[in-house]
């Protein structure tokens, strides 16, 4: 939590971005697992978290528009809550920490919103995600459940985005301590990786660092030796002598701030030849879209010159053939990078991606080219100074996508199919890492960088 002004600051400059109405950013609640009093990790709502700092479940953040009124609904805890929970500070006092002096219980929000629908004031709410939190809107805005998703507030999302966008230099902090965490994660994966380990216990061994030096990870970590599954959850192999495991993970700071970093290491502590070949390629590209990344150049211009580092060096590989600009129009390198470059990084590890990947990541001048892989990209309007962005390339060499492709014919005159089917069992090779960019360019975020060059992997792995 950052001090009282900074939210007070934070909800004056949204009021002024919109027009009028009422403002109303529900906390998320808490989820059962298994059983409803068997809950998983709370994980406030990052919205939430940006304009009142809370992290309590179950409480709405209320703001007028022309009046400026601000309130905290929340229902102070039971004797019996305090039984099980321990003595904690009362809503009006945390309210006070955060620049709120208006608390109410639950109960009276309805009044309120009854209220402004009979002044015919519109309600601004962000998409919703949470079943609980659906229900609670309908039963509070009178409207179908089902509508509640498509009834959200278009010019609440971006004034959101506008403000979210750009990271604050204390924000900046945050995530840098963030990266510090993912820096000793993925340290943590080097020196642990060797012939005969279960991926189960290097996760493990991650999981363990993320929960000792922050509030644990900033999404389910992979790690797979099948790393051509692009977000492969499973950890159930044993680490195998010539294999490649692809380690994607993040920590999130005690604030709730991301980091996102991956590295992929040989399983025996060397490359083979043509794995060599593969993973410089790969850094080649990520060197690439790092040095491009500045302001005012688009991100998907910059995946796009990405695409023809990686199509470049696959035809050097044999695998790709034709004129490279052809076949990067085509959209031919997405066979072996079917994802976009990279995409947002701050409360949340994709940041804001459930505000509406066409708001955060699209405008009126840059939209999504619609080529497979191409337009899974989340990010590609222009950069802006005080952006926190992955830039995370990579080549995959996916069975079913080249099978699919040979028999439909897709590309065939940029690919070379049978060279392609020959790497199968390949796996897949990504690199990433955060940057912030700056008016002249950008920066590396995190006080060390990983082991990046092959040189600097083997050096790490043999470092135990």
């Amino acid at each position: 939590m950052f001090e009282a002004e900074i939210y007070i600051e934070r909800r004056k400059k949204l009021r002024e971005k919109l027009s009028s109405g009422i403002l109303l950013f529900p906390a998320n609640s808490e989820s059962s697992m298994n059983y409803p009093g068997n809950c998983f990790h709370f994980r406030q709502d990052s919205s939430f978290l940006y304009y009142f700092g809370l992290d309590t479940p179950d409480m709405f953040g209320y703001m007028d528009v022309e009046s400026g009124e601000e309130i905290l609904f929340a229902d102070e805890l039971t004797i019996e809550d305090i039984v099980w929970m321990g003595y904690q500070p009362t809503f009006a006092d945390q309210a006070k920490e955060v620049g709120i002096r208006k608390v109410l219980p639950v109960g009276k929000l309805q009044d309120y919103l009854f209220k402004a629908a009979s002044q015919s004031r519109k309600v601004h709410y962000l998409p919703p995600y949470q079943g609980k939190i659906i229900l609670l809107l309908s039963q509070l805005l009178n409207i179908a459940p089902a509508m509640v998703g498509n009834s959200y507030s278009i010019e609440l999302v971006k004034a959101v985005i506008a403000m979210r966008t750009i990271k604050e230099d204390r924000e900046i902090e945050e995530i840098e301590k963030a990266c510090q965490v993912g820096y000793e994660m993925h340290i943590s994966a080097f020196r642990n990786c060797r012939p005969g380990k279960s991926e189960q216990e290097l996760y493990g061994i991650m999981e363990g660092i993320a929960y000792q030096l922050g509030t644990g990870t900033s999404f389910p970590t992979i790690l797979s030796q099948n790393g051509e599954t692009l977000h492969n959850y499973n950890h159930y192999q044993i680490l195998t002598e010539g294999r490649l495991l692809l380690v994607d993970a993040g920590a999130e700071a005690l604030s709730h701030y991301c980091s996102d970093h991956t590295r992929t290491i040989p399983v025996s502590g060397k490359f083979t030849p043509f794995q060599a070949e593969i993973y410089n390629l790969v850094v080649a590209a990520q060197a690439k879209g790092i040095e491009l990344s500045a302001p005012e150049v688009t991100n998907q211009s910059i995946h796009l010159a990405v695409c023809k580092v990686l199509a470049e060096g696959l035809k050097e590989a044999g695998i790709m053939k034709g004129n490279v600009d052809d076949a990067v129009a085509a959209g031919a390198p997405a066979l072996f990078l079917p994802c976009g470059l990279g995409h947002h990084m701050g409360l949340d590890v994709h940041d804001m991606e459930g505000l509406g990947e066409d708001y955060v990541g699209y405008d009126e001048v840059i939209k999504r080219i619609p080529l497979f892989g191409y337009n899974r990209l989340r990010m590609g309007k222009a950069l802006k100074p005080g952006m926190v962005m992955t830039v995370e390339p990579g080549v995959y060499f996916i069975p079913s996508l080249i099978a699919k492709w040979e028999a439909e014919g897709t590309n065939k005159e940029f690919i070379n199919f049978e060279a392609a089917k020959k790497k199968i069992g390949f796996g897949g090779i990504r690199l990433e890492d955060d940057i912030l960019i700056t008016p002249n360019g950008n920066r590396i975020l995190g006080e060390k960088r990983l082991p990046t060059t092959l040189e600097e992997v083997l050096a790490a792995m043999n470092d135990n």
